[in-house]
């Protein structure tokens, strides 16, 4: 069975363990898809020179964030590593294998809601972001038969990410985000992702949704998996002042 390929905007850590619409949203999807083998995910969190796996057969919960509650820091996701599918990805993508590296949040933040009982083994692809965006899409291009071996390939970042103009307690979202999320989707549908690759020239909008690659890159690898006559399905498509959680489902 060809599995899915997903892109989840996953915003705040705090979405992992808050019962609201986001993290609502993960669950049902987790409930609905076809239970994969193993996940491979392309978070934002894992910012590399190269590209690298992770290959530990049991990787650690990492905490790479400051300043939330103590209960976010006591969550420990238990799911098991990989390591035959860290060897088989490192393979596709002439990538490095890192057997030390842990679950940053981007990955454990939204599964430990679609996959509560942490029985999923997990493996994450870094991601090198001195590399432009058409870099990122062929690399992912590579993994394509991942899908058909029972691997959900997850992209998790966000696609409007820009903390540095973020209003607290206020989410109203400002316009450029608005408008920078609905292009996005518009090119989704359209099928039109060289133009994604290629964000930077899409305007001042995206300079300002995207002032750093990392959040915005792993919806490539997403787009690049898509198959002839798969549509694109969005889910959690609130935006929030200055991030945008619209996430992305291809091929279910």
């Amino acid at each position: 069975m060809r599995m899915p390929v997903l892109f989840l905007g996953h915003g705040s850590p705090m979405n992992a363990i808050e019962d609201n619409e986001s993290h609502r949203g993960w669950r049902a999807l987790g409930e609905r898809l076809p239970r994969p083998r193993a996940v491979l995910c392309v978070s934002a969190h894992w910012d590399t020179r190269g590209a690298f796996v992770t290959a530990a057969a049991q990787p650690e919960t990492i905490h790479d964030f400051r300043g939330f509650p103590q209960a976010l820091f006591d969550v420990r996701y238990r799911a098991p590593g990989d390591p035959a599918l860290a060897q088989r990805a490192a393979e596709l993508a002439g990538a490095s294998l890192d057997p030390d590296r842990g679950l940053d949040h981007g990955a454990w933040g939204v599964l430990i809601a679609m996959y509560p009982a942490a029985s999923v083994p997990v493996v994450q692809l870094s991601l090198d972001t001195s590399r432009p965006g058409a870099y990122h899409y062929a690399l992912a291009k590579k993994l394509a038969p991942l899908r058909d071996e029972g691997i959900l390939v997850v992209g998790s970042g966000n696609i409007v990410h820009n903390l540095g103009v973020w209003r607290r307690g206020d989410g109203r979202p400002y316009d450029w985000a608005l408008r920078f999320d609905a292009e996005v989707r518009k090119r989704i549908d359209a099928g039109d992702h060289q133009a994604l690759a290629d964000y930077a020239s899409m305007g001042e909008d995206a300079r300002m949704a995207v002032p750093t690659p990392e959040h915005y890159l792993p919806l490539l690898y997403a787009l690049a998996l898509q198959h002839e006559g798969e549509k694109p399905a969005y889910f959690n498509g609130q935006v929030m002042t200055s991030i945008s959680m619209t996430s992305v489902v291809i091929g279910a």
